[in-house]
């Protein structure tokens, strides 16, 4: 299969990847960038382990084909952290017992984060909405609540809101 140039910025840094047509993102992220913090789950778009941000927006990159994210920016849980630093939803993650076995929490914690930029005093049903896609399987949802309710205040708190 003829493959096709695709251009866009992954984590802040621009980057050329020649693709076949029928790649997906998580492809082109996972198996050509090394971003292995996207997980593939049901590879048909339910689970939500393979979320990444596109342009700000929650995507499922299992089910999204790499040439429609030509010249997107693309955030994938490697690039949250920042100089050395793990984002507020990252630590509200680890503080609050969250992170569990780990498999969903790239995806849950950008979803999170989606939702805090664009509401930061988020009610739980707006959470719940926000995290609908994502499933965990381990022991559920309260802890990865608390921790969204407190990245909002530390959130809330960095921004003067």
């Amino acid at each position: 299969m003829k493959k096709q140039l695709l251009s866009l910025t992954v984590n802040g840094d621009v980057v050329d990847v020649a693709v076949a047509s029928n790649a997906t993102l998580l492809e082109v992220l996972r198996e050509h960038l090394g971003l292995y913090g996207v997980k593939e789950g049901c590879s048909e778009g339910v689970c939500g382990a393979c979320t990444v941000l596109m342009d700000g927006q929650p995507i499922r990159s299992c089910i999204t084909l790499a040439l429609e994210a030509e010249g997107a920016s693309i955030t994938t849980i490697e690039g949250l952290a920042q100089e050395g630093k793990l984002h507020p939803v990252q630590e509200a993650f680890v503080e609050k017992g969250a992170v569990q076995c780990g498999f969903c929490t790239p995806g849950m914690i950008l979803s999170a984060k989606a939702l805090l930029d664009r509401n930061s005093h988020p009610t739980d049903d707006q959470i719940k909405t926000a995290l609908a896609g994502n499933f965990c399987r381990c022991t559920g949802y309260s802890k990865i609540l608390d921790a969204v309710r407190s990245a909002s205040g530390v959130i809330t708190t960095a921004e003067g809101d």
